[in-house]
């Protein structure tokens, strides 16, 4: 079930909904990978929601329920250490949990990254 409450009291820029929907239709190779295993509450039962806008920040993957940010790190994120560090820590700042998986490591060893997540603490394992 969403957790209706924790998902509709994010902060929400609305001016980047359009954005956000251009993104998901994009879509790179590592994100449709990990959403093919997170879509359809396929990742223990949870539900997780695709470039989801937080704030000024659309994150690549959020799940309400464990007020929990998956971000799949690729090369559109080297040289941009700083804003991804601004990122997180407005996003931690909001009680949310922040995972960085490598888009290699999606790409190269998705049975690994999915292990990890059963596994992780944040979603309970």
């Amino acid at each position: 079930m969403r957790a209706t409450r924790k998902y509709k009291a994010l902060p929400y820029n609305p001016k980047l909904k359009q954005r956000a929907r251009e993104l998901r239709r994009a879509g790179n190779l590592a994100e449709v990978l990990l959403w093919n295993h997170l879509k359809k509450k396929q990742l223990l039962g949870l539900d997780f929601d695709r470039q989801k806008i937080i704030g000024n920040y659309i994150v690549d993957f959020y799940c309400a329920e464990k007020s929990l940010v998956l971000e799949v790190d690729g090369s559109s994120h080297i040289g941009r250490e700083a804003y991804d560090a601004e990122r997180d820590a407005f996003l931690t700042g909001l009680g949310l949990t922040v995972l960085h998986i490598s888009a290699s490591d999606v790409e190269n060893s998705l049975a690994s990254v999915m292990a990890l997540l059963h596994g992780h603490s944040a979603l309970g394992g």
